[in-house]
């Protein structure tokens, strides 16, 4: 970096800073000091929190290299986080000395995306085109070491784009409620899922729904993107119809460009309602948000769903409440 830059960025007010930091711009000087990072929006990936212990996680492609720069600096820095390092609280895959490359070369990559907490004895950690086995066994080995989980539970889905991160396949929206990916949920195409048991066993199942119904609740249901149907499941999955956030047990925010997925939901007795028309009962008080249920918001998204990420993917939870 040109001293230039390196004198400025000393100068700058907090603030200032943090938003030169990630838009790469200084507007006071209309001097663009770094390229923009807008990968950030999507921080689910960026670190993930398990029980009392946070993960830094460690991007696979180099152009977001500068978000986990940025992750790790928030959490040593920030009075609210800085506990965690104190307490050894906070996990680092970036530091090269505790998670090195394998014998092989195999590098430790490992996003936030394909780590899912399904309760405070399971955690899910998918194997997919970002995230390396070799990660993964190195995380376990962590976790088991200091206690942190029962059981690791290591799904492995196919090496394509489509099926970036786990949440990209199926996400929960309600204690009995999963909405999925069918070909690879159900039918486990390209697909199995191994349990990993801190007491050093280990189960296997043919697929996500198996293990779900088997160790979690069997009286899960499942709801599918595309309504189950091709060529609309392909279609929908592809634009994060498997991808929600969900806010409260039965409401969740999702992409408005998943018609067949939108019936999918309604058939299973949710409620869907576009952002602006629920902002706007909210305002004229025929909405009241504590009492909302079953209802599924959707958000406009012709931009965001390009970028390969749902509105799961935009959020990244810090403080987890214990469930049984």
């Amino acid at each position: 970096m040109p001293s230039q830059s390196v004198k400025l960025l000393r100068e700058l007010p907090n603030e200032i800073l943090a938003e030169v930091l990630i838009s790469g711009y200084y507007k006071n000087d209309d001097f663009i000091v770094f390229d923009p990072i807008p990968n950030f929006i999507f921080t689910r990936d960026i670190a993930i929190t398990i029980n009392e212990y946070v993960v830094i996680t460690k991007a696979s492609k180099s152009v977001r290299h500068r978000e986990n720069l940025l992750t790790r600096f928030i959490f040593h820095a920030h009075p609210y986080f800085s506990y965690l390092n104190a307490e050894k609280k906070l996990i680092n895959l970036n530091l090269v000395d505790e998670f090195p490359p394998s014998r092989k070369g195999e590098p430790i990559s490992i996003e936030g995306g394909d780590m899912m907490i399904l309760n405070k004895d399971y955690l899910l950690i998918g194997c997919s085109e970002r995230t390396t086995d070799h990660a993964l066994m190195s995380l376990k080995n962590v976790l088991f070491e200091k206690n942190i989980v029962k059981n690791i539970v290591e799904i492995d889905v196919p090496k394509e784009r489509s099926f970036m991160h786990i949440d990209t396949i199926f996400t929960q929206i309600n204690h009995n409620h999963f909405v999925g990916y069918k070909p690879i949920v159900k039918d486990g195409l390209g697909s199995y899922v191994s349990v990993h048991r801190k007491s050093g066993g280990m189960v296997e199942y043919p697929s996500v729904k198996d293990f779900l119904l088997s160790e979690i609740n069997s009286k899960i249901e499942f709801i599918w993107s595309g309504n189950g149907e091709s060529p609309y499941q392909e279609r929908e999955q592809w634009t994060d119809g498997c991808n929600l956030l969900t806010i409260k047990p039965g409401v969740a925010l999702t992409y408005d460009r998943n018609p067949f997925t939108e019936k999918a939901f309604q058939n299973s007795g949710y409620r869907v309602i576009h952002a602006t028309d629920y902002l706007t009962g909210i305002q004229n008080g025929k909405i009241d948000p504590s009492k909302i249920e079953n209802t599924i918001i959707t958000l406009p998204s012709s931009e965001l769903s390009r970028a390969r990420g749902g509105t799961h993917c935009m959020s990244c939870p810090i403080l987890r409440e214990a469930q049984s």
